[in-house]
């Protein structure tokens, strides 16, 4: 029986680092991947973009995406590999752009019935009041094209929204508002066609951001998450479905959203993004739910790049 230690990956790219906002993290994420790799004899090498030719990625016969954000998790660096032939992890060019874009995922999730946060898109000459008294206080202000929680915002008093709405415009030309769900955030890592088990995050600070994601020590992470086991398995199903909703492939990450009220005895839950490129650091998520799941680290990337395919 052949193993995945067994398979042949041949000279692999693992590529971190880049030209993002993220760029600090996916070092970190790369860094691990690569020496997982290591360990497990794939004969693995460092591959920056923002260091290196993109042409040089024609030395290699697969490549470990392990870029976050901008030109590494949004479909831009999954374009290249594609027109070079090289087998890539993760998701193809169309899941990847739509996915790293939170207005049009909302738009094609609604679409196709998952439920997600009431939202309006913003721009200088909105009219903030209304959007306020639409949506309900507090709120939560974002730029629809970063991740890691880079520019976010949570608006708690009337009037902040349009500060709110400068400081995410500082990082994207796509700013959108979302109506607060407070019962809870839980994320569901997919591996392959597998959701794994659910982690629910609980933050010391105001919101999950990136000082929560990534330097503080006391963020809580929950695992088994608690809720009842048949509405994990309904959740599982529904992360996966918006997955797929994408055209997603291979791995990543559906973040929900749980309302605080019950109604009757169903909880009410709400798809708030997916994570096409998910982090592989010593705080990341889907190593977390992999070891919940029986799967160590190293076995967890060989497992992603064994995924690795082209179109």
């Amino acid at each position: 029986m052949t193993t995945l230690n067994d398979q042949n990956f041949g000279k692999v790219a693992v590529l971190f680092g880049g030209r993002s906002a993220e760029r600090e993290v996916s070092l970190s994420s790369g860094s691990r991947v690569l020496e997982a790799l290591h360990r497990r004899g794939v004969d693995a090498h460092a591959f920056d973009p923002a260091e290196r030719k993109l042409d040089e990625l024609a030395a290699f016969d697969r490549a470990f995406i392990a870029l976050h954000g901008r030109y590494g998790e949004d479909g831009t660096i999954q374009g290249v590999l594609e027109l070079m032939g090289i087998p890539y992890t993760g998701s193809g060019v169309m899941a990847s752009a739509i996915g790293m874009d939170k207005w049009r995922s909302k738009m094609l999730w609604h679409a196709a019935g998952v439920p997600v946060p009431d939202y309006v898109l913003l721009d200088a000459d909105s009219d903030f009041a209304s959007v306020e008294a639409r949506l309900g206080l507090p709120l939560f202000v974002k730029p629809a094209c970063e991740g890691s929680s880079i520019g976010i915002s949570k608006v708690k008093r009337a009037g902040e929204l349009a500060a709110a709405h400068a400081e995410a415009a500082r990082h994207d030309s796509l700013v959108i508002a979302e109506r607060a769900i407070l019962g809870g955030e839980y994320t569901i890592a997919i591996l392959g066609d597998r959701a794994l088990p659910i982690v629910k995050i609980e933050p010391t600070t105001e919101f999950y951001d990136y000082d929560a994601k990534y330097l503080r020590d006391d963020t809580a992470y929950r695992c088994p998450c608690g809720l009842p086991e048949s509405l994990e398995r309904e959740l599982g199903e529904q992360a996966l479905y918006a997955f797929r909703v994408l055209g997603g492939r291979g791995w990543g990450r559906v973040d929900l959203l749980m309302d605080h009220v019950l109604r009757g005895e169903t909880w009410q839950s709400y798809v708030l993004e997916v994570n096409t490129s998910p982090g592989m650091t010593d705080h990341s998520l889907v190593p977390m739910a992999a070891r919940a799941a029986g799967i160590p680290y190293d076995e967890l990337v060989l497992r992603v790049l064994a995924l690795a395919s082209l179109g």
